[in-house]
């Protein structure tokens, strides 16, 4: 990662981390992931060589960054979404900032409706960072749209364990993954699906 990359990054959180603390409603807050999580995420693509990338919740585009500027070095592309528009729009402009834009597609739609039209074992790596109740449904496509030996990343697992413990469990009893927490961040699951 160049320096001027690296520094707009880090005024991006510093943006983001002042915003969220005047935020009320939880709904209005960024959210963006923690730096080392998002170092991880950019490791694991470079370590991976993940070419085709989903991020799920791409919020003002901080993590989405991250993952392009990984992506651009193997020479590989991120498909993110987000329900919200006005996030949509601010991760374009964050990314043509810091010329990105081009190993990015963004999509204002709902995550059920990108899993559920894309192809069987279509995707290296997908980053999960989103609405939580929805993973438990989200579920049987995200595994059934990640390649065999390709990489699920779920954030928030020791910050918000109660509301990922219903998913957690479906990833435990699905025999054909294996699966382990890294403690970093707010804790980030990482689970291979077999091959």
């Amino acid at each position: 990662m160049d320096e001027q990359l690296s520094e707009y990054l880090q005024d991006l959180y510093r943006r983001g981390h002042e915003h969220d603390a005047e935020q009320a409603d939880r709904l209005e807050r960024l959210r963006n992931v923690e730096p080392d999580t998002a170092r991880l995420l950019a490791v694991l693509v470079r370590a991976l060589g993940a070419r085709r990338l989903l991020e799920v919740g791409t919020s003002n585009g901080y993590s989405t960054l991250w993952l392009a500027d990984a992506a651009r070095s193997i020479d590989g592309n991120v498909l993110s979404v987000d329900v919200d528009p006005t996030r949509t729009a601010q991760a374009m402009e964050h990314l043509m900032h810091v010329q990105l834009e081009d190993y990015v597609e963004l999509r204002t739609e709902d995550a059920a409706l990108t899993l559920s039209h894309a192809a069987e074992d279509s995707l290296d790596m997908i980053f999960l960072d989103a609405e939580r109740p929805a993973y438990c449904d989200y579920w049987p496509n995200l595994f059934r749209v990640l390649r065999p030996g390709g990489l699920l990343v779920v954030d928030n697992v020791l910050s918000h364990a109660d509301e990922v413990q219903a998913f957690r469990k479906l990833v435990h009893d699905e025999d054909r993954v294996t699966e382990a927490v890294v403690p970093i961040g707010a804790g980030a699951l990482l689970v291979v699906r077999e091959v």
